[in-house]
């Protein structure tokens, strides 16, 4: 039994070196393991791993190791050095970890059969995590066990073939149909956040490149916007980390036109910001580290997707408020506002875009999209323009 250099005992196998290190060894089919960690949780993990890799059964695979312990190996030597920062290494990994790692984690990884992740997706979709959260988890799993196949750890890769309920029905995107862009815009007209929506609608950006926009980036002279970076905005251990990273892929840099009322809205938010930055003085709140943001609150903090998102809420709740009282003094049924989120802002950019007949590959080059496909699924035909079209046919078979 080892002990640490206080005497106290570490387990078989574990001791403390004087310089403060923790060993491990053993002897494991003949091969030997030595491995040293300054943190002992750690070295206890990759030398459960390490013995397991050896513990191979006549097949050659390995016969004890779990798949939390698998998982954690994969993702601390191969996937997290790929990741570009602390907020997308800390968000990968909760994504599994809050979901197949917390019904399956406990489990040998050798005994994680197909129909195992099969009843894990559907109780994760029971439990009423989305299909595009548990399609990305799904994804992490499947790339982690294809490591281990080639690792000899598992023989197959228990992930192929798993269906996520409703998969194979269209997920419909929110998009805005022309009626319900006035009555959220009138909704806003009045409010802090005005412009901003306006330019949501009027460039597509995603959220992060909208938070991590510079005026820098703003060229009036050419009337474009240039894409160079994201905000990236993740709570963590209960606290908010906000990093200015690069865009989502290579394609993601780009020029998007100024179309109709873009110069306007900037000029006008710019006329607004520095008002109100004038007006704090020292009590503004920007954070020099990103630069000259285009975005802010009131008090100068970045305008990121959560603060957009709650503010969404708050008009549709209010939107819906009016409606209800509208429609009680009208005797009828009221007519209710969807739900509304940020990214359905740039859905109803990429279908405006085709309803005014731009060219798809000139909507994928101000979308950012690596591929047409990607491009080509964002459009949305709206019911009057699908009825106008089905009109044009007449009777088919003539």
């Amino acid at each position: 039994m080892g002990k640490d250099l206080k005497g106290r005992d570490l387990g078989k196998g574990f001791s403390q070196r004087k310089d403060g290190r923790y060993e491990a060894r053993a002897v494991i089919c003949g091969e030997k393991i030595d491995i040293y960690d300054k943190d002992l949780k750690t070295l206890k993990r990759t030398f459960e791993v390490k013995k397991a890799m050896l513990q191979q059964n006549s097949s050659g695979m390995c016969s004890t190791i779990t798949l939390n312990e698998w998982y954690r190996e994969w993702f601390d030597r191969c996937k997290a050095p790929q990741l570009k920062n602390d907020v997308s290494r800390k968000t990968y990994d909760r994504r599994i970890r809050n979901t197949y790692c917390r019904l399956l984690g406990d489990k040998r990884i050798a005994n994680v059969l197909q129909i195992n992740i099969q009843e894990a997706t559907s109780q994760l979709v029971e439990e009423g995590y989305t299909y595009r959260t548990v399609k990305e988890a799904l994804g992490i799993l499947k790339e982690c066990c294809e490591i281990a196949i080639v690792n000899r750890i598992i023989p197959v890769n228990p992930c192929i073939g798993i269906k996520i309920k409703d998969a194979n029905i269209s997920q419909e995107r929110r998009v805005l149909t022309p009626k319900e862009q006035k009555i959220f815009l009138d909704e806003v007209q009045n409010k802090y956040y005005f412009e901003a929506y306006k330019i949501l609608l009027l460039t597509g950006m995603r959220i992060g490149e909208f938070s991590g926009l510079q005026w820098r980036d703003v060229d009036f002279e050419n009337k474009v916007v240039h894409i160079n970076r994201s905000m990236q905005t993740a709570y963590i251990d209960g606290k908010k980390i906000e990093e200015l990273t690069t865009p989502k892929t290579s394609n993601s840099y780009r020029s998007i036109p100024f179309f109709g009322e873009t110069e306007k809205c900037f000029r006008d938010w710019k006329e607004k910001q520095d008002m109100y930055k004038k007006k704090l003085g020292d009590r503004w709140r920007a954070n020099p580290e990103f630069g000259d943001l285009v975005f802010t609150s009131t008090v100068g903090s970045p305008v990121t997707r959560y603060v957009i998102a709650h503010d969404m809420r708050k008009v549709v709740d209010n939107i819906n408020m009016k409606e209800i009282t509208k429609a009680y003094r009208e005797h009828r049924e009221p007519v209710f506002f969807e739900h509304l989120y940020p990214h359905a802002f740039r859905h109803t950019f990429a279908t405006r875009c085709f309803d005014k007949g731009l060219d798809p590959l000139f909507v994928q080059s101000i979308m950012g999209h690596a591929n047409y496909a990607t491009t080509m699924s964002y459009t949305h035909m709206l019911e009057e323009h699908r009825n106008q079209e089905i009109a044009k046919v007449g009777n088919f078979l003539e």
